[in-house]
């Protein structure tokens, strides 16, 4: 789509701040007004679309994505938000452990296990570990408990913790993200342990590549969104 506007600014609608082009305001895809909780966080919103060149290119605009999909998707039905939340839980990436090579072994230990600690004493929820790719069932009280902490997310809020989590394949390491306990860079270094592990190893190629940039890309998106959210 090409550039129609020429100015990207903010105001106070009736539903909270909104996004204005050229002082009309911005819709989401599904028709509802582009309205978010806090200034801060439209004006970053409108930096993005101000940002934007001759084409408008919307995966050049994270948080206005997530925005949307908070406004057309989470709020219309958190539970299913939830659902898919707990259901990266059920097989949680940090508690599959490798049973060698033993450099990995302790990686996957020093890096993830904190991580693991942390969500038990954070949120009462302790995860069993298996060894090899076998699925293991986690304690319905920890999966409850998980749920629990998701739900103390407002629907911008859950929206950016589902792209870390979706990104990461991890609920910990994307409630982790979302809470300050780790950095978007300490968040991809957790994630992509193995991954890591394998390119030193073998080498990378152009699409991993490409995938972990991504990642990255995302994760520092959702932390972003959350600053300005808080």
């Amino acid at each position: 789509m090409k550039r129609f506007y020429k100015n990207a600014s903010t105001g106070a609608l009736a539903e909270g701040h909104g996004v204005l082009l050229d002082g009309r305001p911005v819709c989401t895809p599904q028709g509802a007004l582009l309205t978010v909780p806090r200034e801060a966080l439209a004006q970053a919103l409108a930096d993005e679309w101000a940002a934007q060149e001759a084409e408008i290119v919307p995966a050049r605009m994270p948080l206005t994505q997530i925005a949307c999909t908070a406004i057309d998707l989470v709020a219309r039905d958190r539970a299913r938000a939830l659902d898919e939340l707990v259901g990266f839980a059920e097989a949680e990436l940090l508690c599959y452990r490798a049973e060698a090579p033993g450099e990995l072994v302790m990686r996957q230990a020093a890096v993830w296990q904190p991580l693991l600690d942390w969500v038990e004493v954070t949120y009462g929820a302790p995860l069993v570990l298996a060894e090899g790719v076998v699925h293991r069932p986690q304690p319905a009280e920890s999966l409850a408990a998980l749920r629990r902490a998701a739900e103390g997310y407002d629907a911008f809020g859950l929206a950016a913790l589902a792209l870390a989590v979706r990104s990461a394949g991890s609920l910990v390491v994307g409630l982790a993200l979302a809470a300050g306990r780790l950095t978007p860079q300490e968040a991809f270094a957790a994630a992509e342990l193995d991954e890591t592990y394998s390119i030193e190893q073998w080498g990378e190629d152009p699409i991993a590549a490409d995938r972990r940039a991504a990642l990255q890309a995302d994760l520092v998106a959702a932390r972003q969104f959350l600053d300005a959210l808080h």
